[in-house]
């Protein structure tokens, strides 16, 4: 918290430093970010790796079985998707990614780029470094970084839970192939690539199941399906599939 309150005082002090000398931020540029920082307004047509910064953090918001790339290219889906960001936040909602939005999503990330209510550590209980997967440790941690992002965009759907004394919980995530062994886990797991979380507290798993389709995850699993009557399991699956039987899924 300190941490970013920090860096709130840090953007303010810099934005009234720069209009009192007459170079403060414009209508194009961002303020500083200790994650990442935006140099410029973005809208449809344009491209370029601060697309696909921006484009990890809004997969969240996308409509029922939709996924949005990561291809660095603001397209139709990449604006419908800052649109719904935009208004779930209380921002004019217009496509445009300009100082108002990126200042939201300063606020909504740490130093890491990882979203305020998610870490790098609750996507990984199985070892330190990220290795041993299906891909390499630069790619799964790359790939829990965008599963993070989908599931701060869900909690703040959800009316920001935690509603109750049981909070939305990450019970396991990245794991190695010894660590997907140790569990039973299938062959094929996502959680072999990083990018797979299995879900548990509030609110109930049929409503993780139900709102999750609309936040970018591919692959969903939940009540009724062998083994996931206890949580519910989301990923970024190539192949779509989404079973939860006993939630209408």
């Amino acid at each position: 918290m300190f941490r970013r309150a920090s860096r709130l005082l840090l953007s303010f002090v810099m934005l009234m430093t720069g209009a009192a000398v007459g170079v403060g931020a414009t209508a194009t540029t961002a303020q500083a970010d200790s994650c990442y920082t935006w140099g410029r307004t973005l809208s449809q047509g344009t491209s370029g790796g601060d697309v696909t910064q921006l484009q990890i953090r809004v997969a969240g918001w996308v409509t029922s079985g939709e996924r949005l790339s990561y291809d660095g290219q603001y397209g139709a889906r990449t604006t419908a998707a800052v649109k719904k960001f935009q208004s779930a936040y209380g921002l004019a909602a217009d496509g445009v990614a300009g100082p108002a939005t990126f200042n939201k999503i300063y606020s909504l990330q740490d130093a890491d780029c990882t979203p305020v209510h998610f870490s790098y550590a609750e996507l990984n209980k199985c070892n330190s470094d990220w290795s041993g997967g299906a891909v390499s440790a630069a790619t799964a941690k790359a790939n829990a970084l965008k599963t993070m992002w989908k599931l701060e965009a869900m909690r703040h759907a959800l009316g920001d839970v935690p509603l109750t004394i049981v909070p939305l919980t990450i019970s396991s995530g990245f794991r190695s192939r010894a660590c997907n062994s140790a569990v039973g886990g299938s062959a094929t797991s996502r959680h072999l690539y990083g990018d797979a979380a299995d879900l548990t507290g509030s609110p109930s798993f049929c409503r993780l199941a139900q709102q999750s389709r609309t936040h970018g995850f591919s692959e969903i699993l939940g009540p009724g399906y062998p083994g996931h009557n206890d949580h519910t399991h989301v990923a970024f699956d190539p192949s779509p599939y989404w079973s939860a039987p006993s939630c209408g899924i």
